[in-house]
């Protein structure tokens, strides 16, 4: 699996994580702006810029994010491919093949990965701060947020981190250490029943 910058960082992080610290004030206004739905699904567009290459990489598709039972990121174009995260494991699926499987039970970072990701789709800044440093602003209802991972190891795998948005996270930008560039657009949101696909249902 070639797996995301954020997902090789926390996987290098390892046991270095400290506990959340108490939110700033600018986070927890931010917080407070925040819809914050049991289940909250929509589409995405990603872009991904690599060295060496004029256009970059594209990517669109569906997620959803779930309280209390985990993510599931589906892309559609050009390529079918599924990565959920449960509780307990990761598993990413190509049409009816599992192309790879991280059980909590072998692999104890499965959790840290879930809480992570998770904290960043759902907007959840307070969670993160116990990894990277926050430069939060608002601005009436918008805001945006930069993230400076906290362990140089953390720092060396993904660089860097910037969010904004609303009511919900609307873009991620991440900038990996050697200059590639991952943004991800977020729209069509919904939220609560009726939001999932009776197929993703079915899979968280």
């Amino acid at each position: 699996m070639k797996r995301s910058p954020l997902f090789c960082g926390i996987l290098v992080l390892l046991a270095l994580i400290s506990l959340p610290l108490q939110a700033s004030p600018a986070i927890e206004k931010i917080q407070s702006l925040l819809a914050k739905p049991n289940v909250l699904c929509g589409r995405f567009d990603q872009k991904k810029k690599l060295n060496g290459l004029k256009s970059p990489l594209s990517s669109s598709g569906r997620f959803c994010v779930v309280a209390e039972k985990g993510v599931l990121w589906r892309t559609l174009s050009p390529f079918p491919n599924t990565v959920r995260l449960t509780r307990n494991e990761i598993t990413q699926t190509q049409g009816d093949r599992v192309a790879m499987r991280l059980d909590a039970s072998q692999e104890p970072t499965v959790r840290m990965i879930n809480n992570v990701l998770f904290s960043l789709l759902s907007g959840d800044l307070a969670q993160l701060e116990s990894l990277f440093e926050v430069d939060a602003r608002t601005q009436g209802n918008k805001w945006n947020v930069a993230l400076k991972a906290r362990e140089p190891a953390l720092a060396k795998a993904i660089g860097s981190i910037s969010l904004d948005g609303g009511i919900y996270v609307k873009n991620i930008v991440i900038t990996e250490s050697s200059g590639d560039r991952t943004s991800i657009v977020f729209s069509e949101i919904k939220t609560g029943k009726g939001a999932m696909k009776p197929e993703e249902s079915s899979q968280l």
